[in-house]
């Protein structure tokens, strides 16, 4: 039986990280951004913000390269599912074509989107909502779909 405490935490990779954690019903959590400044803040941060998100039983990773690594690592010491893309293939199914005809544009859509996921969810509304952040909350529902937790998006998102 699963837990229903447990949790998905959604990384958007980078020098500044966002990061979203939603809970089993696919509702959103908490989300943030964070600026690391530098690859070795970046790398020892994976343990502590793991920690920080719960009971985590699937980290979402979009990106990859050497910035993922130390994320890897803490994931697969832990013994945790890891669900990880990049950003055209979540994109694909939230987003419609025209809108991600540039990275500018998409980026400007997963925000709208975003914002849409923060009011179903209930969440704080922001004050501002930084890219990163929104592109974690975004392809944190995408993960809670590919994961299994829920059957589908929430009626008015996705396309």
């Amino acid at each position: 039986m699963n837990d229903p405490s447990e949790c998905l935490l959604a990384v958007d990779l980078g020098l500044r990280t966002g990061l979203a954690v939603f809970d089993r019903s696919g509702m959103l959590l908490w989300y943030r951004s964070r600026n690391y400044g530098n690859k070795t803040r970046l790398r020892k941060a994976a343990r502590s913000v793991i920690d920080e998100a719960g009971t985590v039983h699937v980290v979402a990773i979009e990106g990859g390269g050497d910035i993922a690594m130390p994320w890897i690592s803490e994931i697969e010491r832990r013994g945790l599912d890891v669900i990880q893309c990049q950003a055209h293939v979540w994109r694909r199914d939230l987003l419609l074509s025209r809108h991600q005809r540039s990275g500018a544009d998409a980026k400007k859509h997963a925000d709208t989107l975003a914002r849409k996921i923060i009011q179903l969810s209930g969440a704080k509304k922001p004050t501002s909502l930084r890219h990163d952040a929104a592109e974690a909350i975004c392809f944190g529902l995408w993960a809670v779909r590919r994961a299994g937790w829920i059957a589908r998006f929430p009626s008015g998102i996705g396309t």
